[in-house]
């Protein structure tokens, strides 16, 4: 075992397990309310989807409600119109707004046929032509009982912010005595429900329970998200045929699960649904910022992930490491998968012949080469033993394991890009055929990074920004000070925080995309107070330096 990161439905032709209509009277004139706020994303040039859920004092069935979207926050609305909340989508509703301005603010918020008022929320649409700059939040990775979302807090008070990149982890599958249980319990903030969820209804629960947090909904409030799913929202460390976390003998078949899943994402996040043909997995897409910036989102979990690379044995040696690199050097492993790859690439070609100085690339897993820290050796050689013996029996056996591993020359992480190094090639690739240095963005790893990715050639291929961790714990809680040992031992890794909770702020120009690493001084109380740890500096394309600390 290595230290990896957290090391059609079932039950079809049953209306009453899928909510079909049908399975509750109409609740048209019943009491609403909006508990779960609104939220906005995938935002065009015409408009964008906006968000809402209906809970209902009394009844069951459908609900009618009105939207509306102003150019102020108590303007007169410029665009209303009709839409449902139905109890075959948990009384979620999903709007796709169009027929509006590009590049302004506009605010929206829903009513009830009672008069009912959800509150107001607020995105930007697309930009067209010129654009002077671009202000993304890069945000992943908020397990729930891991503690409070204050890094939200802190987002939703930003004076200028064009959209947040959520790149996955929005919900955990675990119960309340696994990952985070402890610090759950101290909190108040178990999970529900409290066991690990497995159906459509768990995932629903589970999805609304992050939404009811009022740190979340103010987030959602302030700007457009545009998301993709990373593992948790299915079960830790997913591949296209399953997951570690997922047994099938215990729980089920692995469709159904995914497919449960993805059934309650779709409802619960902004999102556009799929369109004819294309399956509920394929969430790849892009979006374009005037002349400044192409942004692909790239999907790396359910499509075409070929199963992690593993350590096998309780006590691993030279044989088990040598078959673990073997395993995971081989040439048709995927991460990708050759159909969005090829997609990928057309998207950056584009965005290069039309002069976009920018392709910005949303990205789950981190995608520089980083080895494992020796771990019997300074700076925590004097400390390790004693460190490790404090840990619970199962951690303090992985960790003995993954120093071992990582003396042998093993990766940092299996899960990420360094599991895939061929398709990581393939990749390099594709950007160096498109004429792109691309801004690739990560989340996944609970750590904020600045890297220099270069290609087998030894060329520099791309620059990366790694977002921390909104509140889930990261190797640094055991390990104060990973980061600055990664960033010593691994030539791309210019910059690695595993110890702060926040998110990275981006800021794009002509000349310069800049990351700011935002933190927060706590996820355990309030108040708190932010900082900026670091902040690095890329240049575009053709200017091919690595980052720059600023």
């Amino acid at each position: 075992m290595t230290l990896n990161r957290r090391n059609a439905l079932a039950l079809i032709g049953s209306s009453a397990a899928l909510g079909l209509p049908g399975a509750g009277q109409a609740a048209d004139g019943a009491t609403i309310r909006f508990d779960h706020g609104v939220a906005s994303g995938d935002p065009a040039a015409d408009g964008a989807v906006i968000w809402t859920r209906v809970t209902l004092a009394t009844g069951a069935g459908d609900v009618p409600i009105t939207w509306h979207v102003a150019t102020s926050a108590d303007g007169a609305p410029v665009a209303s119109g009709q839409a449902t909340a139905r109890f075959a989508a948990d009384h979620t509703v999903k709007v796709e707004v169009a027929r509006l301005k590009p590049g302004r603010d506009y605010w929206y918020w829903f009513t009830g046929s009672a008069g009912e008022r959800s509150p107001t929320g607020r995105f930007r649409t697309l930009p067209v032509g010129a654009v002077d700059d671009l202000v993304l939040a890069v945000a992943s990775c908020q397990l729930y009982p891991g503690g409070l979302f204050n890094a939200y807090a802190d987002l939703a008070t930003l004076p200028r912010l064009d959209a947040v990149l959520h790149l996955g982890d929005y919900i955990y599958e675990y119960g309340a005595e696994g990952y985070g249980g402890e610090i759950g319990r101290k909190l108040g903030r178990l999970p529900d429900p409290p066991h690990e969820i497995l159906s459509l209804a768990d995932y629903r629960r589970r999805h609304a329970q992050v939404k009811a947090d009022p740190d979340m909904q103010a987030a959602h409030a302030r700007a457009a998200f545009i998301c993709v799913w990373d593992d948790h929202e299915v079960a830790n460390d997913g591949w296209i045929g399953g997951a570690e976390n997922h047994d099938p003998a215990t729980e089920g078949d692995w469709k159904a699960r995914k497919a449960a899943a993805m059934q309650a994402y779709f409802e619960w996040m902004p999102i556009r649904d799929p369109k004819g043909g294309r399956s509920w997995e394929a969430i790849n897409r892009s979006f374009e910022f005037g002349d400044l910036a192409t942004l692909a989102m790239v999907e790396t979990r359910l499509l075409a992930r070929s199963k992690q690379a593993e350590v096998k044995g309780g006590a691993p040696g030279p044989e088990q490491f040598a078959d673990v690199m073997a395993e995971r050097a081989r040439p048709d492993r995927e991460l990708l998968g050759p159909d969005q790859q090829r997609w990928l690439e057309e998207v950056l070609a584009a965005s290069v012949r039309a002069n976009k100085p920018w392709q910005v690339l949303g990205n789950q897993v981190i995608m520089a080469r980083v080895a494992g820290p020796d771990l019997t050796a300074e700076p925590y050689a004097a400390t390790f033993g004693a460190r490790i013996a404090k840990l619970p029996p199962v951690y303090r056996e992985r960790l003995q394991q993954a120093a071992a591993g990582y003396k042998a020359g093993l990766p940092f992480n299996f899960d990420a890009w360094d599991g895939y190094p061929a398709a990581r090639e393939r990749l390099y690739a594709a950007f160096k055929r498109a004429g792109s240095r691309p801004i690739v963005l990560a989340g996944d790893s609970h750590a904020a990074w600045a890297n220099d990715l270069y290609d087998d050639g030894r060329a520099l291929v791309a620059s990366e920004f790694g977002a921390t961790a909104i509140t889930s714990p990261s190797y640094g809680s055991l390990l104060p000070g990973l980061g600055s040992v990664l960033a010593e031992v691994n030539r791309e890794v210019a910059f690695c925080d595993q110890d702060g909770k926040g998110y990275t702020l981006l800021t794009l120009t002509r000349t310069a995309a800049t990351a700011q690493f935002v933190t927060v001084s706590t996820i355990l109380a309030k108040p708190f107070h932010r900082q900026v740890v670091a902040s690095y500096r890329a240049r575009p394309g053709a200017a091919r330096v690595p980052v720059e600390k600023l």
